[in-house]
């Protein structure tokens, strides 16, 4: 028997995939939470095979405790089950240690099958995660910011000024402003803001 417990900030959610899984006899859900921070708490509690993760919670968000999770040693397998598909989504569950990665709207069997696979510590991929997973890998090099190019932006993401970002970084204006030029043609963008805003979706900082 595969035991269970679910995290999720809508009591009517985790009602109803309570009384799903309650009605194979596979699985025993063995405890819920609300928030990031009740399900640190709950899972390292009661030592669950798997843990249905919601990633957008208020207090303490679903990466944040995956990450915990990991870092305390927890063996629970995170199955990731959200509404949201976007990189910015994706990339951080899968980063901080989540064996899986579903959608709200799985068919129930689906979502079975998923979970005995979590528990068997594979990969389990709804097909639009996936996507976005494989077009992340497939990015081309030249999106690739440099080493330099990375320092750059990591200041002018704190608020510094070129000349500011020259100082600390022992180099002439002139080079800070072609190292965001570069990296504006890298990231597709036209700006300092939305490079900002590109970088910290892709997770480059």
């Amino acid at each position: 028997m595969i035991r269970l417990v679910i995290v999720d900030d809508h009591p009517v959610v985790r009602d109803g995939l309570r009384g799903m899984f309650s009605g194979d006899g596979d699985f025993e859900v063995v405890g819920e939470a609300a928030d990031g921070a009740e399900a640190i708490t709950v899972v390292e509690a009661l030592r669950p095979d798997v843990v249905l993760m919601d990633l957008r919670m208020p207090r303490t968000d679903g990466v944040t405790a995956i990450t915990e999770l990991r870092a305390r040693g927890n063996a629970a397998h995170v199955l990731v089950l959200t509404t949201y598909d976007t990189e910015s989504d994706v990339l951080p569950a899968i980063k901080a240690g989540a064996t899986g990665y579903l959608l709200k709207d799985t068919p129930r069997d689906d979502l079975f099958r998923a979970v005995r696979s979590a528990a068997r510590g594979e990969a389990v991929l709804s097909p639009s995660v996936a996507t976005t997973l494989l077009g992340q890998v497939r990015a081309p090099a030249t999106d690739q910011l440099s080493q330099r190019e990375l320092e750059v932006l990591g200041l002018v993401a704190r608020g510094s000024t070129n000349k500011e970002a020259a100082v600390k970084l022992f180099i002439s204006e002139a080079t800070v402003k072609t190292h965001l030029l570069h990296v504006y043609a890298k990231l597709g963008v036209k700006d300092r803001a939305a490079a900002v805003a590109v970088a910290f979706e892709r997770g480059l900082f």
